[in-house]
């Protein structure tokens, strides 16, 4: 068993209940409410202005050119394509660029964001990887299950989304990263094998806890003035 199946066997009850989230159902049928998706569109643009962090970190901490090239690439595709696609959904519900960087991050997403940044500039490249992995691999994942699974959604917003994730450069993406961490993990001890399960592991948790956040809000408690 390569050590990315070890991953997903650890978290792969995690994943499924991810899938299996309404609000990931209902960007698979198309049922999902705006005002909810409307969430996920703005806190997820501030995740991945920190996601995009950890693939400067990445860059940074590369051993060689070709890691550094991959690293700035995914670094681009975030900042870009996908970024570019929450600001093409954000001007259809009439928020701006501004609107989108002005937002505050909500609990879930600075803990999740706090925890990533961290173990990238404190880790090593292996557990840069792990932390990272959930997020980049788990997306694709989601798209691949759902573009199999389900019919093309009508509504526009949803179908884009799936064929994001499950299209050519995000699966690519995901497969290469799965390779780093393959790489990587290969000589550890048993201890750092741990210790790279255990990243995974939180950070998947965090996927699932995002989308929850999502469906149902969330809110700093107690209020301040």
């Amino acid at each position: 068993m390569s050590f990315c199946d070890y991953l997903f066997d650890k978290v792969e009850p995690i994943w499924q209940a991810q899938l299996e989230h309404p609000f990931v159902q209902g960007i698979a049928d198309g049922t999902l409410e705006e005002e909810i998706f409307q969430r996920w569109v703005l806190q997820d643009y501030r995740y991945l202005e920190e996601f995009s962090r950890v693939f400067a970190w990445g860059a940074a901490k590369a051993r060689n050119l070709e890691e550094m090239q991959f690293f700035a690439s995914a670094l681009d595709l975030t900042l870009n394509t996908e970024m570019d696609l929450h600001r093409s959904y954000a001007a259809r519900f009439g928020l701006s660029a501004d609107d989108l960087e002005s937002e505050p991050m909500w609990p879930t997403t600075r803990g999740y964001t706090d925890f990533l940044v961290r173990t990238a500039a404190d880790g090593d490249m292996a557990q840069l990887l792990a932390a990272l992995l959930p997020c980049a691999w788990g997306y694709a994942w989601l798209g691949t299950e759902l573009a199999e699974e389900f019919e093309t959604p009508e509504d526009d917003r949803y179908a884009e989304w799936i064929e994001t994730y499950a299209g050519e450069e995000f699966q690519g993406a995901s497969t290469h990263l799965q390779g780093l961490m393959e790489h990587h993990a290969a000589n550890a001890s048993e201890a750092k094998r741990r210790r790279l399960v255990e990243l995974f592991v939180v950070s998947s948790r965090y996927e699932w806890q995002f989308w929850q956040m999502c469906w149902e809000g969330e809110t700093w408690q107690p209020e301040v003035g």
